[in-house]
């Protein structure tokens, strides 16, 4: 006879080098999201669309790390850290595992593509989420490169929708703020 016990149960192995970067690159898109608030006027005007209440809790489940977001007393967007307890969450915006995390964080997957497979879960105000993620695309064309770019966004602006000027001029205040706070 067979038993249940004869077959263990197999446990996953901890991805800790998978973990680490997406906790890295989580943290630099908080940050970010903070220095483009003030620098792009892009960015100024997704946010001023948001509600004053507005604090998002983007994380990787079951338990990835968290990157929390949201506008201060003054109504300028803050970057909180990665510890959502003690905070009113008005937006939680989850990836749905880690792989789905290195999918959308190497870039190899948009987030417009996440979406249509299921790999990004909402619980809040979806028109919000929207904006969310129209930011994310605004910071990868400020931060990375144009053929990394272009792997993660669904698509790459034109010298109609961002001069050049504008998006060098972005990327500079933006990394200098990221550096400095």
């Amino acid at each position: 006879m067979i038993s249940h016990n004869d077959y263990p149960e197999i446990k996953p192995k901890k991805k800790l080098i998978k973990q680490i970067y997406v906790w890295i690159i989580m943290l630099v898109f908080g940050r970010a999201f903070q220095a483009a608030s003030r620098v792009d006027k892009g960015a100024k005007a997704e946010f001023d669309a948001m509600p004053a209440d507005f604090m998002l809790d983007f994380y990787v489940m079951p338990n990835g790390p968290h990157m929390v977001v949201g506008k201060d007393d003054n109504g300028r967007i803050k970057y909180y850290g990665w510890n959502p307890a003690g905070k009113k969450i008005t937006l939680f915006m989850g990836i749905k595992h880690l792989e789905a995390g290195i999918k959308m964080f190497t870039f190899q997957e948009s987030s417009c593509t996440a979406v249509a497979r299921d790999r990004l879960e909402v619980d809040g105000d979806l028109p919000v989420a929207c904006g969310v993620l129209r930011i994310m695309d605004l910071l990868e064309v400020m931060l990375l490169p144009k053929i990394v770019t272009k792997l993660g966004v669904k698509r790459y602006p034109k010298w109609s929708q961002m001069s050049p000027l504008r998006k060098w001029a972005s990327r500079l205040l933006v990394y200098v703020r990221l550096t400095t706070g």
